[in-house]
């Protein structure tokens, strides 16, 4: 863009994985205009995790109220419109309420990740790189205004009185903590609890502190029950305890988090602490831990050619394997390896 923007607009309503990796792209646009002004359409979850984010007016949609929340959340937004929108998502839903936010330079996806008519909703679109991470493509939605996204950083706004609470959840000390949220939001990607239990168990006995957490569905409560019943080591149940905004504050307690592909995955990560993936059924080098993979289980390609017939070097970028009893292709030995590349890497720093 030849001048600064007045004001530009977000639309990325779900998942909080990738509200996460948007937080990104907000700081390059900020750092780029100070006192720019962003307004982001997002889903009420993420705008309770990302509530006190300096410089943004959220604007949350439930997807529930449908044509109706798409008129009231036009009702809401500057009737001036504004210089660009950055619609960073493609589902038909998202597509249909990006109609109703006034921009004349409407900003998607490439041809490549454009699906369910998000062609109709634009005039300009990303650069087609294949091959990246999740968050490096939604950092190029900046290109088309003329910047680059050439850092990263996340500022995920935490309370005080949240680090207070993460702090209170147990004693401060020098014993090492595996925290693990064994839920997905997608079921066909979250491990089995007896192997969550063994992998708990053995990092109790290298000394290490367990700690569960997750959010109070029915299937995160009956896997963590599961869990806690296969363990022989006690663990700290947090499961259902914290908030929204409490969690980036528990997850950057933990020296390690052991997760599948999952919204604590992408949280953890932008907290600065490692992470233990669990990847079968998607590709931890676009959607595992941006920041280090080191630590992470990557059966990808096994999934690939066992479900699919093919290596995962065959298949379309961004290819989910979300098959019955995909992740038991992730033994309890592939994640103690995990587990012990990273205690290897601890003791020699």
């Amino acid at each position: 863009m030849s001048t600064i923007p007045l004001s530009l607009c977000l639309l990325r309503l779900s998942a909080l994985g990738d509200v996460t990796h948007v937080l990104p792209l907000v700081s390059t646009l900020q750092k780029a205009w100070p006192g720019v002004q962003l307004h982001w359409v997002i889903d009420k979850a993420g705008q309770k995790l990302l509530d006190g984010l300096e410089g943004v007016s959220f604007h949350a949609y439930d997807k529930r109220s449908g044509l109706a929340g798409m008129r009231a959340l036009r009702r809401e937004l500057p009737a001036s419109g504004f210089n660009a929108l950055l619609h960073m998502q493609v589902a038909l839903r998202a597509n249909v309420l990006s109609a109703f936010i006034p921009a004349r330079r409407r900003i998607g996806y490439d041809r490549a990740r454009s699906r369910d008519l998000h062609g109709f909703f634009i005039n300009q679109r990303i650069p087609d790189r294949p091959g990246i991470h999740v968050l490096d493509a939604i950092g190029s939605f900046c290109e088309p205004l003329g910047l680059r996204q050439t850092e990263v950083v996340w500022d995920l706004p935490v309370p005080t009185e949240a680090r207070e609470w993460a702090r209170a959840q147990w004693d401060q000390d020098d014993t090492p903590t595996l925290m693990i949220s064994p839920c997905s939001s997608h079921a066909r990607r979250n491990w089995t609890p007896d192997r969550y239990a063994a992998v708990a168990d053995h990092a109790a006995s290298r000394g290490w502190r367990i700690v569960l957490c997750g959010g109070r569905s029915e299937l995160e409560r009956s896997t963590t029950d599961a869990i806690l019943a296969a363990m022989r080591a006690p663990a700290l149940d947090l499961v259902g305890k914290d908030t929204l905004k409490q969690l980036p504050a528990l997850l950057e307690r933990a020296t390690l988090v052991m997760t599948p592909d999952s919204g604590p995955m992408h949280i953890a990560n932008a907290m600065g602490t490692k992470v233990l993936g669990l990847h079968a059924a998607s590709n931890p080098a676009r959607s595992g831990p941006y920041s280090d993979t080191r630590y992470c289980v990557d059966r990808y390609d096994a999934a690939a050619r066992r479900f699919l017939g093919k290596p995962a070097s065959e298949l379309k970028w961004g290819t989910k394997i979300e098959f019955d009893d995909v992740m038991a292709l992730i033994s309890v030995e592939d994640a103690v390896a995990a587990f012990e590349r990273y205690l290897t890497d601890r003791h020699a720093t």
